[in-house]
């Protein structure tokens, strides 16, 4: 596991070698900047994964260097903020969070609570990231359907679909358990430009089902509902 990095952005010199000292013995990467423009700087050629970040700095207000943070390109945006304030004005912390801080934290404060705050921050951020990550994967038993890489697994095996059966395989599999009419399956993926066999959907469904089933002609992941459609089961093998 790679080691997590801290941006500061501190004009207090001697508050922020503490703080370093402090986190880098805690197991973690740290550098610091003196102010806004250096720290925006730093931050867009180390890329860290939390900036602590001063609201009372030298050449501009935290709060501004929070509102450009979230405007960088390349997925530099995205980083983890935590904001110190000094003032005890809350609208200072609301507005903190409101820009896009993920937390924030009042002056002066226990190097111990400060830890805490990053770790939770950082814990909060990779729980979501995981959930988005395992968002775009769908498994149903042995069979696993990517929708970022538009593959299909069958126990480990890649099965094999034109990319017009992959997204009527996601369409179904979205919305497995409901009875789907032959209309409502091909209104699911409209807006793709139609195939030579778009106006039969049982012969993509026969297709797909030869990709995906132990045994197309018993079918147990795709069924057919007489006179009505299929339905995508929700509980597979």
């Amino acid at each position: 596991m790679s080691t997590p990095q801290l941006l500061m952005i501190e004009d207090d010199a001697r508050l922020a070698q503490m703080v370093g000292e402090y986190l880098t013995q805690s197991g973690f990467g740290f550098s610091h900047a003196a102010d806004g423009a250096s720290g925006l700087e730093l931050l867009q050629q180390r890329s860290p994964d939390l900036v602590i970040l001063d609201l009372m700095l030298p050449d501009t207000d935290g709060l501004e260097v929070c509102r450009r943070i979230r405007a960088l390109p390349n997925g530099l945006a995205k980083v983890s903020v935590l904001m110190l304030t000094a003032k005890g004005d809350p609208m200072d912390r609301i507005i903190g969070l409101e820009i896009g801080a993920d937390d924030y934290l009042p002056k002066p404060f226990e190097p111990r609570e400060l830890l805490a705050r990053i770790r939770a921050v950082l814990r909060r951020r990779s729980e979501t990231t995981s959930a988005a990550a395992a968002a775009t994967v769908m498994r149903f038993g042995t069979l696993e359907i990517d929708r970022n890489a538009r593959t299909v697994t069958v126990g480990g095996a890649p099965a094999d679909l034109t990319s017009y059966q992959f997204d009527l395989l996601v369409a179904m599999a979205e919305r497995a358990g409901r009875v789907l009419t032959r209309d409502q399956i091909m209104e699911a993926v409209r807006g793709r430009e139609l195939e030579a066999f778009d106006r039969s959907i049982d012969v993509h469904m026969g297709r797909i089902r030869a990709a995906i089933e132990v045994d197309a002609k018993n079918p147990k992941r795709i069924l057919t509902v007489r006179g009505v459609g299929y339905v995508f089961a929700k509980q597979q093998d």
